[in-house]
């Protein structure tokens, strides 16, 4: 599934001739912006526009395939090793129901 979503967001960006303009520091920006705008919608409590939502949410996953294909990573693989060194700070047993910091279990 996400090689296909990768394919997806690289043919709409190459049909544009866009990738000129993605240089991983200007997709780095473009995630923040864009979580800020789904922030937004939570500001002062849910604004229940669940549409807005979707589509800002969208935004941020698009740029961040988009930054995994400029840095020549694949989505599946960092997360897979980030969900891994997560497994490992926050064990089961300590963190369970808890919002603790790892450094803190």
């Amino acid at each position: 599934m996400m090689d296909e979503i990768q394919a997806l967001v690289n043919k709409f960006v190459n049909d544009r001739d866009w990738d000129q303009y993605h240089q991983p520091e200007k997709l780095a920006m473009s995630i923040s912006i864009e979580a800020a705008e789904l922030l937004e919608h939570y500001q002062w409590g849910y604004d229940g526009d669940e549409q807005g939502v979707k589509e800002e949410l969208a935004d941020v996953l698009i740029y961040c395939f988009q930054m995994c294909d400029k840095i020549g990573v694949r989505a599946d693989d960092i997360i897979k090793m980030k969900m891994k060194k997560n497994e490992e700070k926050y064990p089961v047993e300590k963190a369970r129901g808890v919002a603790t910091k790892y450094d803190k279990l």
